[in-house]
Formats: structure tokens, sequence, C-alpha cells
């Protein structure tokens, strides 16, 4: 891109998000001056960075309404649901013969292939299906738990749909049944309120850059009371009381936890503000497209998402004509793939219709003004390529 090139209005949200500037400020200390260890506690560099690293713990911490001794710090979110799945699945079968999980078929790539290799060491698994607006029926969970069950894995929000599940009801079957429950809560963390207590979630995963924060670092909440008991997949020097061996990144830390402090203090207002916003490009569009569809829950999905349909026309192409609007067609995570989405055909869209959709992602630096702009912008180019008969590609 030229220097004189205008940059394409952002919006795909669900695929990262910039780092926050307060945040970026937060942590250019640590790579500089502040740059110790921040497991030396014998001197005071050391120190410093280990103070930060526990204040950034307990900002995480405040935004899950836990403690932070039951934060540990990650790589990212595939990181903390590899740990998650695989150290629930390996404790439990050592101690206890369980060797089955329940997920869902539509949850992010890093889970269904934790399960994948869980199931190649003789591990079973459930995958169960979601009905027609994304969402599992709670009957079918109850139905699927085994005595031998381990860990039931649902993410909180989808990262293609933006559906919420409801993990307080989740959360209740898996506790009356004594098994753990995982959420992937990468798409859901700052941008919903998250009561993991009143849930009875065991174990969540995160993911600093997509609230705001930077890449690089995650975190794993482990509920202490009742224990949620896994075992670590790393092994070291024992950090992160024993859970994940390797020197904490201060910077990302740091960073991970101004992310998150900004994101529980502006929750309520964020939200209601990117919820005016979707109903203002989902008006747009739909006046504009008669025949466009929304896919997913209307009444449970987070404010910056909106999935659609436009029947007849090939997303790709479409993406690919489009001047200044920078939207995605799934998961960022299955980009290099030509299958259409396996979340849109799970929730009962035919292959053509699954190919003819878009991630359209709303987050905390879009303008009214952008909204409208994509709008103009997404269906000008709809509507040219219609005229000109680019019919959908064949999938």
């Amino acid at each position: 891109m030229s220097e004189t090139q205008e940059r394409p209005i952002y919006l795909d949200y669900q695929a990262t998000t910039p780092v926050d500037r307060h945040v970026a400020e937060a942590m250019w200390p640590f790579f500089t001056e502040a740059f110790g260890n921040p497991h030396s506690v014998h001197h005071a560099h050391g120190r410093e960075a280990g103070e930060a690293v526990e204040a950034a713990r307990g900002e995480v911490a405040a935004l899950l309404g836990v403690q932070g001794r039951e934060i540990v710090f990650t790589s990212g979110a595939t990181e903390s649901n590899n740990t998650a799945l695989k150290g629930a699945a390996h404790f439990h079968a050592r101690h206890f013969g369980k060797r089955h999980l329940v997920s869902v078929v539509t949850e992010h790539k890093c889970v269904l292939e934790s399960c994948k290799r869980l199931e190649a060491e003789g591990f079973e698994v459930t995958y169960l299906p979601v009905q027609a607006n994304g969402r599992i029926d709670p009957d079918a969970l109850r139905a699927a738990i085994r005595a031998d069950t381990a860990i039931v894995s649902v993410m909180a929000v989808n990262n293609e749909t933006g559906v919420i599940q409801d993990i307080a009801a989740i959360g209740t079957i898996c506790r009356e049944r004594g098994v753990l429950f995982h959420t992937d809560a990468a798409q859901a963390a700052g941008k919903i309120p998250l009561d993991v207590n009143t849930a009875k979630v065991d174990l969540l995963s995160l993911s600093g850059h997509k609230l705001y924060g930077p890449k690089g670092v995650g975190a794993l909440y482990i509920r202490r009371r009742p224990r949620a008991r896994i075992d670590a997949l790393m092994d070291g020097g024992g950090q992160e009381r024993g859970m994940r061996s390797g020197t904490v990144p201060a910077p990302l830390a740091v960073g991970l936890g101004e992310a998150c402090r900004i994101a529980r203090d502006e929750l309520d207002t964020e939200h209601a503000r990117l919820a005016g916003l979707q109903r203002r490009l989902r008006a747009g569009l739909e006046t504009a497209i008669p025949d466009l569809a929304i896919n997913g829950d209307l009444d449970h999905r987070i404010p910056g998402n909106l999935n659609v349909t436009i029947p007849g026309l090939d997303a790709e192409t479409l993406i690919e004509n489009l001047d200044g609007i920078a939207v995605s067609t799934a998961s960022a995570c299955s980009s290099a793939s030509v299958e259409p989405s396996y979340v849109l055909t799970a929730m009962g869209l035919s292959d053509e219709a699954a190919a003819a959709s878009l991630r359209i992602g709303l987050g905390r630096f879009t303008t009214e003004a952008e909204v409208d702009a994509a709008v103009r912008e997404l269906t000008a180019t709809a509507q040219r390529l219609r005229a000109a008969g680019v019919s959908q590609l064949a999938v």
C-alpha cells in the first residue's frame, strides 16, 4: 500500500483488534527501562516487573470476577484451549479412568483439533449439533454426558456468527453431573458480562488481541473451589504455579491487564454504542438488498457482529471487488480453506448459502460514518456484480 493510498475501513474485529493506545502506553516501559525478568525476585529490576505482572493478573481476574491466583498467563486462547482440554483429559483419565469429552461442532478450530488429537490417543469425543440459530439444545448436552465424561467444552461466543451460548445453563448441567465445564471466551471477554461463578465455569480461555490488547498473550482461568484439576502441558521452571512454565512476558501481560481494565470500565457504554451501530448496519443492508439473510440468533449475539448471506454471489468474489472495506468470510484461522464455513453449514445453510456469506465485525474505533460508507460500498458492489451477471462460483 502506497503512502498516499487510504487504508480500508476495518470491519473485521472478530479476527483481531488494534491495540488500544492506552494499552500500548502501559506496555512500553516494560520493553525499555523496566525490562527485568518478573521471576528474578532478588533485585529491584525483577521485583518491579514481577509486581507489574501481578497487578495485570488482578485486572484480568477482575474482568471475570475471580481471584488473581486463578489466572494463568498463556500465549493466547489457542494455548489456553489446548491446556484446558488436554490437561483435563489426561488428569481425569489417569486418576479416574474418565476418557470421554463433549464439545460442539461449531467450536473454534483449536478446540476441534485438540479433540481430534485426544481421539487419536484413545479418548472418545461427542460433538453436539447446533440448532438453526447457532445455539445448542441443553437437553442434548444432558443426554451426551456420561459417567466417564471428564470435561464439556462450549464456546461462549462464536467467532463467525457472534452467537452467545447460554453458558449459565450449560454450567449448571455440568456441575450437577460432576464434570468440568470449559468455555472458550476469546470472543466474549470484554464484550459481554462474564460472571464465571454464577455460570459455574471451571475453565475459561481468553486472548489479548481480541480485546484491544497485544497479540501473543492470553489467559486461562482455573477454578480453585471446587478445584478444577488438570495437567500442565509445558515443563520447565514451574512458573505460573506450575501450570505454565516459561518466563512470563511482562510487557504482554501488562498489556493484557490494561486491556481488561479498559474493557471492564467501558463494557456497558461500548455495548450500547455497538448495538446502535449494528442496527444501523443491518437496516441499511436490508433496505438496499431485500433478499439479504442474517445468520445466527439476533437476540443472543454480541453487538459487534453481523454475519450475512447475499444470495447468488460468491463472498470471496464480492470481497475482491470491494473498494476500501475490510471484511471477511469466516474465521481468520480458516481463511486458507476453500470449503464453505463449517459453522454455517452446521446451522443448516447450504454450501451455496455459506459460500455467499460475509462476517462483518464492528469494534471500539468504528464510527457511524464508517458504517454508512460500508453499507454504500457493499450494496453498490453487490448490485454491480449482479447486474454484470457475476453469479456464484461452484462450491
